[in-house]
């Protein structure tokens, strides 16, 4: 029996696409609306196909905070291949190990690249900018199946190379309705988005304010906040996306109380834990604006549950109610679910889930055997199942938004000269939700006068997005019997 072939999830979004539907970037007021939305879109598709790659071939896009990379994104799976996300400034770091990971057949950038990936790989076909408009009725969108792969997300687990997640058409379809029925988006809304769609969080808020028939603004101007305050009045945006570190910003770095948006509906959050105390400050500041708190992971394509606006003070601090289309189980180490109240992994099913991890078996039986997902976060359910969120399984701390590998961490400061050993904490920060505090043994021949510079050295050489609020000095990491880190002295010692 064969499977039922339709239309792809971008073909779909196209049929969807209304008056009211349009990609605005904020810094230019460049705006792309009415029919040429879609013309631009199966645009991108058409000048893909003619660069001669064939159905299901994959491309990597290099994303930026621009309407181009959703155009690109759209367009791609639109033709039938399958986009791989990667943020336009990550791409000179990790582009070319990316592109070997996937498998790709070709690169677009929205400018021309420069330097040793402008380069590399010179069989690949380069791709830029932008692509003259085509109508959907002389390009049909690429038929799929639900299971079909629609694109690759990168993990936001990964400082590195990441993961890249397989996620399908299915899997967009489900998840982009199911938030849409759990925020209550009606059509003609408009999504103020500062995050990158190579980022899941971004991708679905984009999916689901497009879909809605609305519109999209785009704003890369976050480093002086208040201009995008500004720009979600002009712009007359209904919703308001970002991750804890977001929010710390506009309540310490901006004049959010005293630049009213009385157009605004709805505040978004996830990507991390934000203290109860800035919801709360949040919601006083903007009372008629909803605020929903968010929880998810990419390999659920985005998210997981939501707590509505309207159960916000009841439930302060915690993580919501499972989306309508997915089943969630709290668990102990043998995989038996907890009473509720008791705390347990949180495993995950449904139709949302993605597929796996490309060309990694072994991680994708670890993480989605069984038929369920294993998120890896530690969490209880109270008695009217709403998930509060207790800490992680996974090794992992999340710096603004980010997770970085206590691993990773640990390896890269113990190969740096001077330094013996090394271990890392994560600590509560203001901005960043999470930072690191390293304990650094140094090397014997490293003099006691000497450390300080060696400290310093430590913290000039981490990448910059690794927020780190201390390095200190010890004679010695604490051991268990086994002789690995006792991980729950290090607290203590920081």
């Amino acid at each position: 029996m064969h499977k039922r072939r339709e239309a792809n999830f971008a073909g779909l979004l196209v049929q969807r696409l209304g008056e009211a539907s349009c990609l605005i970037d904020a810094a230019t007021g460049k705006t792309i609306s009415g029919p040429d939305l879609p013309a631009r879109l199966v645009g991108f598709a058409a000048g893909f196909s003619k660069a001669g790659l064939q159905a299901g071939d994959r491309i990597l896009l290099a994303c930026s905070l621009t309407p181009a990379s959703t155009l690109a994104y759209l367009g791609a799976m639109y033709a039938g291949f399958v986009p791989v996300l990667i943020e336009e400034r990550m791409v000179a770091a990790s582009g070319d190990q990316l592109l070997t990971k996937s498998k790709a057949a070709a690169v677009w950038t929205e400018k021309k690249a420069s330097g040793a990936w402008d380069t590399a790989y010179p069989e690949i076909p380069r791709l830029e900018g932008d692509f003259e408009p085509c109508s959907p009725a002389s390009l049909p969108c690429s038929p799929c199946t639900q299971h079909d792969l629609a694109a690759l997300m990168p993990t936001s687990g990964s400082t590195g190379v990441p993961r890249l997640v397989m996620v399908s058409h299915g899997n967009l379809i489900s998840n982009t309705e199911a938030i849409i029925r759990s925020q209550r988006l009606g059509a003609n809304e408009r999504a103020m988005l500062i995050m990158p769609i190579s980022y899941c969080f971004g991708a679905s808020v984009m999916h689901s304010h497009l879909w809605q028939g609305g519109g999209v603004v785009f704003d890369s101007r976050f480093m002086f906040p208040d201009r995008v305050l500004h720009a979600i009045n002009s712009h007359q945006c209904t919703t308001f996306a970002g991750v804890p570190i977001i929010y710390n910003i506009l309540l310490r770095r901006s004049n959010l109380k005293s630049i009213p948006m009385p157009g605004l509906r709805r505040f978004l959050q996830a990507g991390g834990a934000l203290a109860p105390e800035s919801v709360e400050e949040m919601s006083s500041i903007c009372p008629g604006t909803g605020f929903f708190v968010m929880y998810g992971q990419t390999e659920a394509t985005a998210r997981i549950s939501c707590l509505p606006a309207e159960r916000l003070r009841e439930k302060l601090g915690s993580a919501g109610l499972p989306l309508d289309n997915l089943e969630i189980r709290v668990v102990d180490e043998q995989c038996r679910e907890v009473p509720r109240g008791q705390s347990g992994e949180i495993q995950v099913r449904g139709p949302s889930v993605c597929i796996g991890y490309l060309d990694d078996a072994e991680a994708t039986e670890r993480k989605f055997g069984g038929g369920w997902l294993k998120t890896g976060d530690y969490a209880a359910r109270d008695e009217d199942g709403f998930l509060w969120i207790k800490g992680r399984t996974d090794d992992f701390i999340k710096i603004r938004g980010v997770r970085v590998s206590v691993g990773e961490v640990e390896a890269k400061v113990g190969a740096m000269a001077g330094v013996s050993e090394c271990a890392a904490v994560a600590v509560k920060h203001p901005e960043a939700g999470e930072a690191l505090a390293l304990l650094v043994v140094a090397e014997k021949v490293v003099a006691e006068h000497s450390e300080d510079n060696l400290s310093e050295r430590v913290r000039r050489g981490l990448p910059p997005h690794w927020t780190c609020v201390t390095v200190k000095m010890v004679s010695a990491l604490p051991r268990t019997a086994n002789g690995k880190i006792a991980r729950a002295q290090l607290t203590e010692l920081i």
